[in-house]
C-alpha cells in the first residue's frame, strides 16, 4: 500500500511536465498555429459551411431603365445652302474687297478683274458698229434713189433689186455689230464680281495679281454660305440600317471641338441615290441642325446617333441572358416551359420560372415584358462549373447579340 502511494506523485509530475512541453512548443510556433487555424476556418466556410445554393448558378442581373435603338454614323457639318462664285471672263485680279468670314449683302462688290483688254474689245466693237451704221445709211440712200429712178423708168428693175439687197445686208450687218458691242459691254461688266446672295464668305480661292482663266470652265473664286445659323450634316448609312431610318427622327451628335456637349438635330432627307464604298452600299441621310449660337463650323466631323425607338423605365437585361437553350440543368421539372416563353429567375435563394415576352432589342440589351418580375431578380443562365446552358444559335455572335445597329 505504501509503495503504490509513492508512485502517484511521480506519475503526476511526469504528466505535468509533458503538458508544459506541449504548451511551450505551441507558444514557440504560435504564428504558424494561428495561420493554420485561419486557413482551416476559411476552407470550412468556402467548402463546408453556409448555403451553397446561392452560388450554384451563373446569373445575369435584371434592371430597370431606358432603352434606345439607334443607328450610328459619322458625317460632315455643312451650311444648308452655299453658293460658289465664279468668273465668266479671263484676266488678272485687280482688287479684292472681301476676305474670309466677311459678311456680304446681295450685290456687294467682291473683286474686280483688270479691265483694259475688255475695254479694248468694247471700243473695237463700237467702231465696227459705227462703220456698219454708216454703210447701212449709204445703202439706204442708194436704194431710195434707185427706187425714184425706177419709178420714172430711167433704170431697169434689176438695178433696183440689187440696191435693195445691198441695203438689207447692210441692215443685218448693223444688227450683228450691235450684238457684238452689247456682248463686249456685258463682258466688261463681268469684270466686277458681286455677291449673288446675302451671306458669309467661308472660302476665298484667289489673290490680287492672280490670273483667272475662264476659257474652258468657270473658275471658283469664292464660296459664300447663305445662312450659318442653319447647318446640315450629310452622313452615310449602310443598306442594312437604312430601312429603319425615317424623316423627322431625332438625332444627337457630338463634335471633337466640344467633347462634353451633345447637340441635337432631325432627319430631313434620305437621298435615294446609293453609293458603293468598299463593296458596301450606303445612302446619304441629311440632318438639319440649329446653329443659332454659331458654335458649329463648316467642315467639322459629327459623330451621329439616329434614335430609331426609345422606351423609358422598362425591365431589361443583357442579351446573353436570352441564349439559354434548355432548363434541364437549371430546373429539373420545367413542366413543358421553354426558354422562348419563360425565364429561370433566381429570387433570393429560390429558383422559379416566369413567363415573359421580348420587347425592344438593342445591340447590348433586350426589354423584358413581364408582370412577375421584381427588383433584385436575376436570370439564371446555367450552373457554375457545369456544361454551358447558354449557347449561341448557329450564325450568331454571342458577344454582340441583338440586331445589327
Amino acid at each position: 500500500m505504501s509503495k503504490k502511494q509513492s508512485k502517484t506523485p511521480i506519475n503526476a509530475g511526469k504528466k505535468a511536465s509533458r503538458i508544459g512541453r506541449i504548451f511551450g512548443w505551441i507558444w514557440r510556433k504560435k504564428w504558424w498555429v494561428l495561420l493554420a487555424a485561419v486557413l482551416g476556418i476559411g476552407a470550412w466556410l468556402i467548402f463546408g459551411g453556409g448555403e451553397k445554393k446561392a452560388s450554384e448558378f451563373a446569373t445575369v442581373k435584371v434592371s430597370r431603365g431606358d432603352l434606345r435603338q439607334v443607328v450610328t454614323a459619322t458625317g460632315e457639318i455643312r451650311p444648308v445652302n452655299t453658293v460658289n462664285v465664279g468668273s465668266q471672263v479671263s484676266g488678272t485680279i485687280d482688287n479684292l474687297y472681301v476676305d474670309f468670314n466677311s459678311k456680304v449683302k446681295k450685290g456687294d462688290m467682291l473683286l474686280t478683274i483688270e479691265p483694259s483688254v475688255l475695254q479694248a474689245t468694247v471700243d473695237e466693237s463700237k467702231a465696227s458698229l459705227d462703220s456698219a451704221v454708216s454703210q447701212r445709211n449709204y445703202a439706204k440712200s442708194e436704194y431710195e434713189r434707185n427706187k425714184m429712178l425706177y419709178d420714172e423708168g430711167i433704170i431697169a428693175r434689176a438695178e433696183l433689186e440689187k440696191s435693195q439687197t445691198t441695203y438689207e445686208q447692210a441692215e443685218q450687218s448693223v444688227n450683228r455689230m450691235q450684238s457684238q458691242y452689247e456682248r463686249a459691254v456685258t463682258n466688261l461688266g463681268y469684270a466686277t464680281i458681286t455677291s449673288p446672295v446675302d451671306g458669309t464668305v467661308i472660302s476665298r480661292k484667289v489673290d490680287v495679281g492672280q490670273t483667272v482663266a475662264a476659257s474652258f470652265q468657270t473658275p471658283d473664286l469664292f464660296e459664300i454660305a447663305e445662312d450659318l445659323t442653319k447647318m446640315q450634316i450629310e452622313t452615310s448609312v449602310s443598306e442594312a440600317d437604312i430601312g429603319v431610318v425615317k424623316d423627322g427622327q431625332r438625332v444627337t451628335f457630338t463634335v471633337d471641338a466640344y467633347p462634353t456637349e451633345t447637340f441635337e438635330g432631325f432627319v430631313r432627307q434620305i437621298r435615294l441615290s446609293p453609293t458603293t464604298t468598299s463593296n458596301v452600299v450606303v445612302y446619304t441621310v441629311v440632318i438639319d441642325v440649329n446653329n443659332e449660337n454659331l458654335r458649329l463650323m463648316p467642315g467639322m466631323t459629327a459623330f451621329v446617333t439616329i434614335i430609331i425607338t426609345e422606351k423609358e423605365n422598362v425591365w431589361k437585361a443583357a442579351n446573353s441572358a436570352f441564349l439559354v437553350r434548355s432548363f434541364t440543368d437549371i430546373v429539373p421539372d420545367a413542366n413543358g416551359a421553354t426558354p422562348k416563353t419563360h425565364l429561370a429567375i433566381q429570387r433570393e435563394q429560390d429558383i422559379m420560372l416566369i413567363p415573359y415576352t421580348k420587347g425592344l432589342s438593342t445591340a447590348t440589351e433586350t426589354e423584358i415584358i413581364s408582370d412577375e418580375l421584381q427588383q433584385g431578380d436575376k436570370i439564371v443562365t446555367g450552373r457554375v462549373g457545369g456544361a454551358l446552358s447558354a449557347q449561341a444559335p448557329r450564325g450568331m455572335n454571342p458577344m454582340r447579340g441583338g440586331p445589327r445597329m
